[in-house]
């Protein structure tokens, strides 16, 4: 991609990460066009070039400035070793808002108890240089090789071990294959080129949009809830409410009377709209959140 001076060229990642990626600018409040067989997503903000890379790739082209930044996970990062300023983690994944991990996996009725017990053993990985690194750092010898893909499948006819991304464990599980060690905790980051982040103009509209995503981030296990409330209530209901600062108070044309607004954790409403309505709130609305900015 051509550098321009007032254009930002990011990189989007292609794969797991790109439907969860693309869902978060939006609700960041980007509107992106995409084709079905381009690799090339339109912005409607005409100072953003985007292209779909897969996240293995991302830091490489990060690094070397063919891309201004990029959305990549942090152990593609570690895999490349590449030289990237790091501007945010973002703690979102393929199926949720946790960090994924990279964990050592073995068949159930392995030998294999500890990771001294990979001495001499083959293991199959699609994180190769992170995991020769690592080991090499726990002083055991073992052969690694490369994966393809359906890693899981591997032990033991083609492999003694793996070292595989899970997110909730279910697929190990389903393969009868149990962990070993955690090897790497990983989350999505947003990365530039260091030269890129010394440029003023594209340093701001990097912040700017890490901001935009942050917000939207934080709106996803979070509402804001809405309700009337007596004066002589008053008191008893906001004890109750576990504002991020404190809830904001309006008084209502009928004297006595005030409009309470908070943001809380959508988790907690079971519990809590029970407990308002109890002790004297009313008229309570729940409303969906597409950014909290702090």
């Amino acid at each position: 991609m051509k550098s321009k001076a007032n254009i930002l060229n990011l990189g989007l990642p292609k794969g797991s990460l790109q439907e969860s990626t693309l869902k978060l600018f939006k609700k960041a409040g980007y509107h992106i066009s995409v084709s079905g067989r381009s690799y090339y997503p339109v912005f409607e903000d005409k100072e953003i070039e985007s292209m779909l890379i897969r996240a293995q790739e991302m830091a490489r082209y990060v690094e070397n400035g063919i891309l201004d930044c990029g959305l990549t996970g942090y152990d593609w990062i570690m895999e490349q070793a590449a030289a990237v300023h790091e501007v945010a983690e973002l703690n979102y994944a393929k199926e949720g808002l946790r960090p994924v991990k990279w964990v050592i996996a073995v068949p159930n009725d392995s030998t294999i108890k500890t990771l001294k017990d990979l001495n001499g053993k083959r293991i199959a990985t699609e994180l190769v240089g992170f995991t020769r690194r690592y080991l090499k750092a726990k002083k055991i010898k073992a052969e690694i090789d490369f994966s393809w893909g359906a890693t899981e499948v591997k032990p033991p006819h083609l492999a003694d071990a793996i070292v595989e991304l899970t997110e909730t464990g279910s697929s190990l599980r389903a393969n009868n294959l149990r962990i070993v060690e955690t090897v790497l905790e990983s989350s999505t980051r947003f990365i530039a080129n260091k030269k890129a982040w010394q440029n003023k103009w594209k340093r701001q509209k990097m912040e700017n949009i890490v901001m935009l995503l942050k917000g939207a981030l934080a709106a996803e296990e979070k509402v804001g809830l809405k309700m009337n409330v007596t004066q002589k209530d008053l008191k008893r209901v906001m004890s109750l409410l576990p504002a991020m600062h404190s809830p904001t108070i309006s008084t209502l044309s009928d004297e006595g009377w005030y409009d309470l607004d908070v943001v809380i954790d959508e988790k907690t409403l079971c519990d809590l709209i029970p407990k308002l309505k109890k002790a004297g709130a009313s008229g309570i609305v729940e409303y969906q959140l597409n950014k909290v900015i702090p």
